[in-house]
């Protein structure tokens, strides 16, 4: 599924992994646009470092699996390292989306995303969970 380039690139991007990450991609062979191209993608991805594991599981037959990630549709992508922060990619991580799939792969790895000392105290004074969602179209 990559281009030259665009391998090129992200394995340069994935160089600097700091630990593991694990990318477990949720599918369906039946109704569902794009399972077998992020199956592909994803396949891609963790050709490039030895720091990458993919695991696939069945939406419809690993339902045990989809129940401990909380995962409800397809295709799905769980980017999780030592810890499973609830980082989820809904749809195909292709486009504007491959670089956002790259970073959260280095911050997992890591086990800490890039903010300000402002916004950790911001999230550090919530007193409950949040759900947060971040919606991307390129329209």
């Amino acid at each position: 599924m990559l281009t030259g380039r665009d391998r090129s690139e992200a394995k340069q991007g994935l160089q600097s992994l700091a630990g593991r990450v694990r990318l477990i991609n949720f599918t369906q062979e039946l109704a569902c646009q794009y399972c077998r191209e992020t199956e592909l993608l994803l396949k891609d991805v963790a050709e490039l470092s030895e720091l990458v594991d993919l695991t696939v599981f069945n939406l419809q037959i690993d339902k045990a699996e989809a129940a401990a990630y909380r995962v409800d549709r397809v295709p799905a992508t769980v980017v999780a390292g030592e810890k499973d922060h609830g980082i989820r990619f809904y749809g195909i991580p292709a486009g504007y989306e491959f670089a956002s799939l790259l970073d959260a792969m280095r911050d997992v790895a890591r086990g800490s995303a890039d903010l300000a000392p402002a916004s950790r105290a911001a999230l550090a004074g919530l007193a409950d969970p949040i759900h947060l969602q971040v919606f991307v179209t390129p329209t």
